[in-house]
């Protein structure tokens, strides 16, 4: 199988649930939403595939960003927010089911936000 092409982009948080509803009347699926910290900012893509052609919507927020939920539109986004939630500390409002931050079972809150470096490894990030 080879992906014909793939887009990214950029939009509003306000444009999120609009974008995606518009998305899946097209008759688009959701494939996945990742998150990613770049320096202090998250960027959060949401996946949607229609006849193997992929279109990502990516926003891009601070920790402290309350984003809508799309599990208004694709009831199963709510696996993919509770991660986010969990993981890298990002509230997501309006979620149909909501986990309360109990989603993952982690030792350190949100781990992917947190660099872990040993002395003298030099593979680690500092």
């Amino acid at each position: 199988m080879v992906l014909d092409q793939q887009t990214t982009i950029p939009i509003s948080i306000d444009e999120l649930v609009a974008r995606t509803d518009q998305l899946k009347k097209d008759g688009c699926r959701l494939v996945q939403i990742g998150c990613t910290q770049v320096g202090d900012d998250f960027e959060i893509n949401y996946v949607f595939d229609k006849d193997f052609v992929l279109t990502n919507l990516r926003i891009t927020v601070r920790q402290d960003t309350v984003i809508p939920s799309v599990s208004g539109v694709f009831f199963g986004a709510f696996v993919y927010e509770n991660e986010i939630h969990d993981l890298y500390g990002i509230t997501v409002k309006g979620m149909n089911v909501d986990f309360g931050g109990h989603f993952y079972r982690t030792t350190i809150k949100t781990p992917f936000t947190v660099t872990v470096t040993k002395e003298g490894d030099p593979c680690q990030n500092k």
